[in-house]
């Protein structure tokens, strides 16, 4: 069996996200011993053996759905987002002048990959409907080398998910030299999904006895508040942006 939690795995939330997982497994009575860390991702979404994973919306909605289980949204109390949602927050260096999304339109975009719903379509559908569309266009491969791009002045813009951006000012000391422009309006969470033909009501309940069972410490490493049950139309209703198109 395959269990993981790649979203928002860094050093700093490793340790929670193993008692995360062994607490998950106890309540469900099966799964493997620890989390596979590394990989193909869409080997382990796509896999039959697998039980428990989080997934970005985009890549649910685009490709995912039909294929696996919906489970459930994890809810990490984000600010300005209704329960089991988030969104992007657009970030520029501190000391650059421009103050306006719109005179960033032709600044360097940093951005993750194109199945990003956070780093690429939620900015995108964001930008086009002030009349803004991204082209000058830098492609980092995550959200923290995004941030990263712009704090040493490789791009000028990003779209940092709004987890990822607490993390990013609690643990990483560049984050210091960037600075909101706005943020994008909220859609779901990265939904948490297991192999298809699995019961989703009983992940769902093992899930949320699991959350309960954490300490409050690991709750706040990991920023979880609870398990919301936000249904595949909503995620599936979400614009999807055309690919990225460089100059």
């Amino acid at each position: 069996m395959i269990a993981s939690l790649p979203m928002y795995d860094r050093p700093e939330t490793a340790a929670a996200h193993d008692r995360y997982w062994q607490a998950i497994r106890i309540h469900l009575g099966e799964g493997p011993d620890a989390l596979t860390r590394g990989g193909d991702l869409w080997q382990h979404w796509q896999s039959r053996d697998l039980i428990f994973s989080q997934t970005c919306g985009y890549p649910y909605r685009a490709h995912l759905h039909g294929h696996v289980t919906l489970i459930g949204t994890p809810d990490y109390g984000l600010p300005g987002c209704p329960p089991g949602h988030y969104n992007s927050v657009l970030v520029a260096r501190a000391d650059d002048p421009r103050a306006k999304l719109a005179e960033f339109e032709t600044a360097r975009f940093a951005y993750n990959e194109a199945l990003s719903q956070s780093g690429w379509a939620a900015p995108q559908t964001h930008a086009q409907a002030k009349g803004i569309t991204f082209r000058n266009l830098v492609q980092t491969g995550g959200h923290r080398l995004s941030a990263m791009a712009v704090a040493e002045g490789r791009a000028d813009i990003a779209a940092i998910d709004a987890l990822t951006w607490e993390l990013l000012m609690r643990y990483d000391l560049f984050a210091a030299s960037l600075r909101e422009i706005e943020r994008t309006k909220p859609t779901p969470v990265l939904p948490y999904i297991t192999a298809k033909g699995r019961d989703p009501a009983w992940h769902f309940e093992a899930v949320s006895a699991a959350i309960a069972d954490l300490s409050a410490q690991d709750l706040d490493v990991l920023h979880l508040k609870g398990l919301v049950a936000i249904p595949a139309e909503t995620y599936l209703a979400v614009p999807n942006p055309a690919a990225p198109n460089p100059l």
